[in-house]
């Protein structure tokens, strides 16, 4: 009994002096898991109660847990006192005037093609089209059969199509998805299909082999040339911001009939003529016309029945013409000095 009791005296006492000469947390840490860890002098006395006769094993067994209990608060309460030292320190060495500005952080921003792109198709959608997307990858039928392109017709020669060897081809435009559209769905059918396209053309300042186009179609009963104007009227006046003059030529596009191209009065020099309309006084926007019968009948719908109106624009085309901006290689040469003038 006096055996037990003299070591627990002991034990206290020593670990009293190194508590003492503990002056950084981690000594604290140290000296916690050297007393009261599992290969420590507390775990051997509870070991060593095997030895104590069963009247006195309860009474060595409290006074133990007693001893763990007490040298566990001394350390929790020492070790919380190092740390706040410590931190107290830290800060006092770390000290930062919290009055002076702050680093200032570059905050990326989406590319002009898809600000252009996105700014568009919010516009249509808000006019009540929804967004069907096509393909890039396509067959020569709905990129040019169904859309009653002729078969000797020249965009289909290689110099202006790229076609792989699967006999598939990389789209020429996003009208592909007028076709695909229309045997999938029934009238009326009121959607526009953004995407990329590509062109087996020679980079220049003026063309690329790849680009964006936004194409819109509606077709219903009784859709006539008075809605396509209307539309293109209102379309074009919440995309430039302002009430635009628009003046529309007759043209050809295989796949409406009859067709034409809208223009819109120069927003920079009000018609008056400037470098960016080429002084003429007014930009060429897209092109446009009623869906040609043939290609109401490749869909599946019937001409006697239904009508529509088609047309497409290319995105690099406008946003080059809206920001007299001379080379279209510009928009993929991932120049920061070019896209920093982007807001």
């Amino acid at each position: 009994m006096a055996s037990l009791h003299d070591q627990i005296g002991e034990l206290r006492s020593q670990f009293m002096n190194e508590l003492k000469e503990a002056i950084h947390s981690k000594d604290l840490e140290n000296l916690k898991v050297k007393y009261l860890g599992k290969k420590g002098p507390i775990q051997a006395l509870m070991i060593s109660l095997k030895n104590c006769t069963p009247d006195e094993r309860p009474l060595f067994g409290k006074v133990i847990n007693d001893l763990k209990e007490e040298l566990t608060l001394h350390c929790d309460h020492s070790l919380a006192r190092l740390k706040q030292v410590e931190l107290d320190a830290r800060l006092a060495d770390e000290w930062i005037d919290v009055t002076l500005p702050g680093r200032r952080t570059h905050k990326g921003k989406l590319h002009p093609i898809t600000q252009a792109m996105n700014r568009i198709i919010d516009i249509l959608m808000g006019m009540g089209f929804s967004v069907q997307l096509g393909p890039d990858v396509d067959t020569d039928y709905y990129n040019f059969g169904g859309l009653n392109f002729a078969p000797d017709h020249p965009a289909r020669d290689m110099q202006d199509t790229f076609y792989l060897n699967t006999g598939l081809l990389l789209r020429t435009h996003t009208s592909n998805v007028q076709v695909h559209t229309m045997k999938n769905f029934a009238p009326p059918i009121r959607i526009i299909a953004p995407g990329r396209c590509f062109r087996n053309e020679d980079i220049s300042a003026r063309s690329h082999v790849f680009f964006h186009q936004v194409e819109g179609i509606y077709i219903d009963r009784n859709v006539t040339f008075a809605d396509l104007f209307s539309t293109m009227d209102e379309f074009l006046s919440k995309l430039l911001g302002e009430k635009v003059e628009t003046r529309y030529r007759p043209s050809y596009f295989p796949f409406v009939e009859p067709g034409l191209e809208v223009d819109v009065r120069c927003i920079s020099c009000k018609g008056t003529g400037c470098r960016i309309c080429k002084h003429t006084g007014w930009l060429e926007i897209l092109g446009a016309g009623m869906v040609h019968p043939n290609v109401l009948k490749e869909g599946n719908i019937d001409p006697e029945q239904y009508s529509g109106y088609a047309w497409g624009m290319g995105i690099e085309r406008l946003t080059m013409l809206l920001n007299d901006i001379r080379d279209i290689r510009l928009f993929t040469e991932n120049d920061l000095r070019f896209l920093e003038q982007f807001p």
